[in-house]
């Protein structure tokens, strides 16, 4: 092999390392890009997590301040024969038990729901069930006359008051806790809507009418205990 020749295959291999220096060079730069990059889509997805987590523990704030309310709509409520709107925020909240039957369960409390308004309506001559709202043992509001629509509950009240009534007889026992609960919650919901006062006064019915047990005997010692109640008789309002 001539020399010329030496010298030109050790060109050769020379430049084919070289060749293989680049590239493996070059795949490296590209292995690094792809690796930021997949630190990038981490921390977007982190983020993205993070903000997530956020707005579902507002909500859940939210949530557990505001119990689930069933519209008229899904009770299948009859369509009201009048109704006056009610000025929000009011002052009170009054307290009430059907003094009918108790359910548990959201098909028995929505017959219960239906059944209480066909009484205030077809017997009482009411425009429509008197409440603003009621609670079953069930732990579900339901939609009486609603937020801003003023009651027929407690004559000197109805067009001040959120009138709150659960649904049974709480003469001798206390509604289930989910119940009461339930009301409690539903009262810092109307707070947070604006709908309540925040130095709102919480009485039960016999406290701002005369000549009524309601909301029973055991209920009315349960409330007794709750933010906002104020002892004494209050008909008329002072």
């Amino acid at each position: 092999m001539t020399d010329s020749m030496r010298v030109y295959i050790n060109f050769i291999l020379v430049m084919m390392i070289f060749l293989v220096l680049f590239l493996v060079s070059l795949s490296l730069g590209c292995l690094s890009k792809d690796d930021e990059q997949g630190k990038l889509d981490i921390g977007v997805v982190y983020r993205l997590n993070l903000e997530s987590t956020m707005s579902n523990k507002q909500q859940n704030v939210y949530t557990k301040e505001c119990p689930t309310i069933v519209p008229r709509t899904e009770w299948n409520a009859r369509s009201p024969k009048c109704n006056e709107t009610m000025k929000t925020p009011v002052p009170f909240v009054i307290i009430h038990h059907t003094h009918m039957d108790r359910c548990h369960d959201y098909d028995h409390c929505c017959t219960e729901v239906r059944k209480i308004q066909d009484f205030h309506m077809d017997v009482r001559g009411w425009c429509d069930i008197g409440y603003t709202f009621l609670v079953g043992e069930d732990g579900r509001v339901y939609e009486g006359r609603g937020w801003d629509t003023i009651g027929a509950h407690c004559p000197w009240y109805n067009h001040q008051s959120i009138g709150i009534s659960i649904m049974g007889d709480f003469t001798d026992v206390i509604p289930d806790k989910i119940a009461t609960d339930t009301v409690q919650a539903l009262i810092k919901c109307a707070v947070e809507r604006g709908k309540l006062s925040p130095d709102f006064i919480l009485y039960g019915h016999r406290q701002g009418r005369n000549g009524t047990t309601c909301p029973g005997d055991a209920l009315f010692k349960e409330i007794q205990s709750w933010p906002h109640w104020k002892p004494g008789d209050h008909f008329p309002p002072k």
